[in-house]
């Protein structure tokens, strides 16, 4: 997809361009400490530099960016191969703060968040309550001007190197359900809270479990009123479904074209079905760039992506796996063989790999299926499903 830009949208692309140009941090470590260091050191530079946040307020750092310049932003920092932010908190937590948070939690987090001197995580899923969040039983006692949490979480990106947490816990009665869910920031140092990763089929622990004994977490740390966290942990669902669509669309469009080199040098485009293949690559790719611009277009109107997020993670993570199964397809049984014997190293098989999970994460398929029928397309509510 291209678009027309105009002079003054040119001259902010050469500008970003000219700057990200000129900064080096080096190759990133092979050590997963190593690598979130030079990410955290990479997102500081942005922030002090006034190139952070495309889409936050000013006030707390960000760009203010209308649409078409985040298009800019995220295309060229996608074509810099620069590090995203690590954690969770950018995409999925500081739009949740910046809606609902009061002004001394946004003074307090935002920044820091966005510079990436801390790194949060998310705290959601449980072992009982995966899409089925209502049901969760992580428990949070008000005790004076704390609360009290116990409970254990699971499936959470990142969390071994987080400073903070932003999580659900249930205040309410047990049987409380969406009407007893409040939403708590936790500070991952306080006592009480254990990390533990979780080795994942590729071989590597990109999610842990955490767990929550009588770790005590200040009132002053709630998003929202006690008991009506569960209208703002839509919010973050939302921005979760939808965060880095754009740079996922210009991510997938450079990789897409690295395929199409790979195949050439190999002499596999000259077969019929291999081009049959490649052009459903491109169809699917292009839908990525014009969806991420209807999803950013909705946030800039109404605030928050809406339910229009559950289409974009439909095909988001359909995406990531067919475009892998393509590429093993069409590299034949070199495709299968790992390690430094395998094409291009472990790229393509660890990539198929890894996005089995693709369609579990931020919600299953199934689960979002359901709302585009229900929010979107306007269809009855599953009976199968747990009452709202």
């Amino acid at each position: 997809m291209k678009l027309n830009w105009t002079p003054q949208e040119e001259a902010f692309r050469a500008e970003l361009r000219k700057f990200l140009d000129t900064v080096d941090l080096g190759k990133p470590p092979k050590d997963k400490p190593g690598r979130i260091a030079w990410a955290r050191r990479w997102n500081a530079t942005l922030f002090d530099n006034g190139y952070a946040g495309p889409g936050w307020p000013e006030e707390y750092g960000g760009m203010a960016l209308d649409l078409r310049r985040q298009v800019i932003y995220h295309e060229e920092l996608t074509r810099a191969r620069v590090p995203s932010h690590p954690g969770t908190g950018v995409g999925l937590c500081g739009p949740t703060i910046i809606k609902y948070g009061t002004p001394e939690q946004r003074e307090r987090f935002l920044r820091p968040m966005l510079r990436s001197d801390v790194v949060w995580c998310q705290a959601f899923s449980e072992p009982g309550a995966g899409s089925d969040l209502q049901s969760l039983t992580t428990t949070a006692r008000r005790d004076g001007d704390d609360y009290v949490v116990n409970g254990q979480k699971v499936w959470n990106s990142t969390a071994d190197a987080a400073d903070m947490a932003f999580a659900l816990v249930r205040t309410g009665a047990r049987d409380s359900r969406q009407k007893g869910i409040s939403y708590l920031l936790i500070d991952m140092t306080s006592p009480g809270v254990t990390v533990r990763p979780l080795k994942d089929i590729t071989g590597g622990s990109t999610f842990c479990e955490i767990f929550f004994d009588d770790v005590r977490v200040p009132v002053a740390n709630r998003i929202g009123e006690e008991n009506e966290g569960w209208k703002i942990t839509r919010t973050t669902l939302g921005h979760e479904r939808s965060a880095g669509v754009l740079t996922q669309a210009a991510f997938y469009r450079t990789i897409v074209d690295e395929i199409y080199d790979l195949l050439r040098e190999r002499g596999v485009t000259e077969d019929s079905v291999a081009r049959d293949r490649l052009a459903e690559l491109e169809v699917q790719t292009r839908l990525l760039q014009v969806n991420a611009m209807r999803i950013l277009s909705h946030i800039q109107e109404y605030g928050e992506p809406g339910p229009i997020a559950s289409v974009s993670r439909l095909i988001n993570s359909g995406f990531e796996q067919r475009l892998h199964e393509i590429v093993l397809e069409l590299l034949g049984p070199a495709g299968l063989l790992d390690g430094p014997d395998g094409v291009q190293g472990r790229r393509w098989t660890y990539g198929y790999l890894r996005t089995r999970a693709s369609t579990i994460g931020a919600g299953t398929m199934e689960i979002q299926r359901n709302a585009v029928a229900e929010q979107v397309l306007g269809m009855p509510f599953d009976p199968a499903m747990p009452p709202r």
